[in-house]
């Protein structure tokens, strides 16, 4: 008999899919310690698209994490302390937040409005004092103000200087201060760029001499780093430019690394977070030595290596349409809901997906398809690496039936980057823990959709 667990990845740590498996019936279940989750029984209760969110991979992911980067520490004995923050960038939304603080989080922000959600969350008392946030991207007068504020009001907040202007607006701040560098070391990533605006170059950062209340020194690579050697190198180029700052800064005790580590999207085997981290630690411990300084503290902001798989995104088949001759695959497969709003990366920068049908997993003949949302746009479509997916016969199912498609890894930056193109709904968004099924946005009506568009 055909192995479909394997056919499908699902139940395989190297692709992110420990917890997903097949029941007999051949329908998609989601394992939770001893509770389990149906995907084809929710998809059919709350009449899919629904995106399921899923803390509790959240929490599992961070908690390893920490707990590789604490053995690997002893294991060497490297003495600088590390910590995680989480980017809010990937993920805004409440239940994606508060569980990573719960567990033990800090915070990165990129603006003055997710800087408003951390004082939301300060206010309400809803973390711990010790708590620090990090202040990335563009600094502007309220984004400043916001981070004097809250440090007037005893939260641990970095700004990171990104440019010489932003230097100048803080040279006065009373606050701990990190710079970030642009470095010259290029990565083999998806979505790396040839020219960085972040940042200072390391002559840039050294001429500024001693700088008031220096802490850290932070860098970002880019995003879905391919080779693992890729993370040390660049980590080699920053330290390099750590020891010199240390001469005219003695305060400066943490390099900040970033995000970029990658997750197997469209099941593509990958380095292991044990592997990065051992040779992250080595590496430091042995420049460290050999420049005689302390280790320095370290911080990761690995976003998408947490929140990516904590989501699917679950679409009803609504019908389907022959492909002309010619053509690798065979059927349009058009889905109740939309690639272009729903995953726009998909469009954006031709993100490719890990997809398995949510029924009809152990069906024996399948059909060559491309997915196609409800807009009325040519783009709004997903063909797959190898140019067709295989989905279960829409023919075979029982009459009445309808087929279901399980978009995983969907947790990192498709929400904030949802559209509404020909006025679509957003999906119904629930969340699974403790085996408890809760609705956390229900999904637009008519009404919802035009009121955004002041209507």
């Amino acid at each position: 008999m055909k192995n479909f667990k394997k056919f499908w990845k699902l139940g395989r740590k190297d692709f992110n899919t420990e917890h997903f498996d097949i029941n007999d019936d051949g329908e998609l279940i989601i394992r939770e310690g001893n509770y389990q989750y149906n995907v084809y029984d929710l998809a059919r209760k709350f009449n899919a698209s629904i995106e399921i969110f899923l803390p509790f991979i959240l929490e599992e992911r961070l908690r390893h994490l920490q707990e590789v980067f604490s053995d690997n520490s002893k294991k060497l004995g490297y003495k600088g302390k590390f910590t995680y923050h989480f980017p809010m960038k990937v993920n805004q939304n409440k239940e994606c937040v508060l569980p990573l603080v719960a567990e033990g989080s800090h915070l990165e922000v990129s603006s003055a409005n997710e800087l408003w959600l951390v004082k939301k969350l300060w206010e309400g008392e809803s973390f711990h004092s010790k708590i620090r946030v990090i202040c990335n991207g563009p600094k502007t007068p309220p984004y400043i103000r916001l981070i004097e504020q809250l440090r007037n009001n005893g939260l641990a907040i970095v700004p990171i200087v990104e440019d010489l202007h932003e230097m100048e607006l803080l040279k006065d701040y009373k606050g701990d201060l990190g710079v970030r560098i642009n470095l010259q070391s290029k990565v083999k990533a998806h979505w790396d760029k040839k020219v960085d605006r972040f940042g200072l170059n390391a002559d840039e950062i050294l001429e500024l001499g001693k700088i008031r209340n220096l802490k850290i020194l932070h860098y970002h690579i880019s995003s879905q780093v391919e080779k693992e050697s890729d993370m040390v190198i660049v980590l080699r180029e920053a330290f390099d430019t750590y020891v010199k700052l240390r001469r005219k800064n003695p305060s400066i005790d943490t390099i900040d690394i970033g995000g970029g580590f990658a997750i197997p999207y469209e099941e593509k085997k990958l380095y292991s977070i044990e592997s990065v981290v051992k040779k992250l630690l080595s590496s430091l411990c042995e420049m460290s030595d050999l420049a005689g300084i302390p280790h320095p503290n370290l911080i990761a902001e690995w976003g998408r290596y947490i929140a990516a798989p904590a989501q699917m995104t679950v679409f009803k088949v609504v019908t389907a349409k022959p492909i002309p001759q010619g053509i690798t695959a065979k059927q349009w497969y058009v889905i109740d809901g939309s690639f272009m709003n729903d995953l726009l990366d998909t469009w954006a920068i031709h993100q490719k997906w890990h997809i398995v049908p949510a029924n009809q997993m152990k069906a024996a003949k399948k059909h060559r398809v491309w997915l196609v949302g409800l807009t009325c746009d040519s783009d709004d479509k997903y063909t797959a690496s190898d140019g067709y997916l295989l989905m279960p016969r829409l023919e075979d199912l029982s009459p009445g039936d309808d087929q279901f498609v399980a978009v995983l890894d969907t947790g990192a930056y498709e929400d904030a980057l949802a559209a509404h193109h020909c006025l679509l709904s957003s999906p119904t968004k629930i969340v699974l823990q403790n085996g408890l099924v809760t609705v956390a946005r229900r999904r637009e009506t008519p009404d919802d959709v035009g009121k955004l568009f002041g209507w």
